[in-house]
């Protein structure tokens, strides 16, 4: 059962009532009483007077016993404003807010009961896991390392190839260029031995002038 006890128009602004309110909220009776005791607040006086007298309700009006009672809510509402002006330089005034607050005190006898309710859930679809995602590109990525690894072996011996290659044309252009030498040589050998037969032409040119002079 819920016993409400209210204090209207409280001489004390909204926001220094709810500091000390929030100090209350959810202690049993007697807690709450002793810790607005030695508080030392305005607010405290107040809400001690607004605690009191729910739980005079609660025994006098519902017949329940205080050391069952606990402080459901203790919420502070805003109530009018007293409006006051305060003179100020060159005749000017500065307005003045006298606030004022409404406290509502609502105390229980039920035992709120820590447990929240389950809610269902609705199964999920498995996933993969990361790790089995990550792995599969690193598996991609060696697969290419392994492939340069086989390219580059092969090169090697390719290499070693052109350079034989290179020094079999290098030997065979030395065997080649003895040859043209030796050529040479023999169209001297020609052409001198053609000088000889035209020197013999020359000299029976000249027997026979000489004849036909005789």
């Amino acid at each position: 059962m819920e016993v409400r006890s209210i204090y209207k128009n409280a001489r004390i602004s909204p926001k220094k009532a709810r500091d000390v309110a929030r100090e209350i909220q959810g202690l049993p009776v007697s807690d709450a009483i002793d810790t607005l005791n030695f508080t030392p607040k305005k607010a405290a006086f107040l809400i001690g007077k607004t605690l009191k007298s729910a739980v005079a309700n609660a025994e006098n009006n519902h017949d329940l016993a205080a050391d069952s009672l606990h402080v459901k809510e203790a919420n502070i509402s805003a109530g009018p404003s007293f409006r006051r002006y305060k003179p100020r330089a060159r005749g000017s005034a500065s307005p003045i807010r006298k606030r004022t607050s409404h406290i509502y005190i609502i105390l229980t006898d039920e035992v709120e009961s820590d447990e929240k309710p389950v809610r269902e859930r609705k199964p999920r679809s498995k996933k993969p896991a990361p790790e089995e995602q990550e792995t599969e590109p690193e598996k991609e990525e060696t697969a290419p390392e392994e492939s340069d690894e086989v390219a580059t072996a092969e090169e090697a011996p390719v290499a070693g190839q052109d350079s034989a290659v290179v020094e079999e044309n290098a030997e065979g252009e030395a065997d080649e260029t003895p040859e043209e030498v030796n050529d040479e040589p023999s169209e001297v050998a020609v052409a001198a031995e053609e000088e000889p037969e035209d020197s013999s032409g020359v000299e029976e040119a000249a027997d026979e002038e000489e004849k036909k002079e005789d």
